[in-house]
């Protein structure tokens, strides 16, 4: 636990990155459900809500589709989460009549609703772990994402095995919140 931040909410302050996973829990529709409502309600800029996410639970075809385009390193411990959410942000207008305008923030957007899936997976007694390690071309090839959809990360959900629960460790806050100059520690 960081003992210099004390007034930070216990979901926030007890999220972990675990790599062991209980390979036997099995992630409900209600749970799922809460995890996709949290990520959708997240802010957007101008409400465009520029994410979306593939999502294979352990077991069905879109999990075992997903797992052989992971890195070796990731393929180690992820596929025993109890599921794998892939997050994608609109990279450009699509071409449908219709289609939602490009956001020049559908990065930052996207950040802010995986944010808030991940908290509300901590809240359901959940662990999330977000990785990078996995044929991104791949992925979207198998998927059929349309090419004005970049696929972006991962995230691996499901309930953590205990023993690999370790303490965390951030950067100081003077080296992350400044005043009116870079680099000068904020006076808090």
């Amino acid at each position: 636990m960081d003992d210099d931040a004390p007034g930070l909410l216990p979901l926030l302050r007890d999220r972990r990155s675990v790599r062991t996973y209980d390979a036997s829990h099995e992630l409900g529709g209600t749970e799922l459900r809460a995890l996709m409502d949290a990520a959708r309600w997240a802010p957007s800029a101008g409400n465009s809500q520029p994410w979306a996410f593939l999502v294979g639970r352990r077991g069905d075809a879109a999990h075992r589709a997903f797992v052989p385009l992971l890195a070796p390193s990731v393929r180690r411990w992820a596929p025993a989460a109890s599921a794998l959410v892939f997050t994608l942000c609109q990279v450009a207008s699509g071409p449908e009549d219709d289609a939602l305008g490009y956001s020049d923030y559908a990065a930052y957007d996207l950040g802010q609703s995986v944010a808030q899936l991940t908290v509300q997976a901590t809240a359901l007694g959940l662990s999330c772990h977000q990785f990078a390690a996995f044929d991104h071309d791949g992925l979207a090839a198998v998927a059929g994402v349309p090419p004005h959809w970049s696929v972006t990360t991962g995230v691996a959900v499901g309930r953590a095995v205990l023993s690999d629960i370790v303490p965390r460790s951030r950067r100081p806050r003077s080296q992350v919140a400044f005043g009116a100059r870079f680099g000068d520690p904020l006076p808090l």
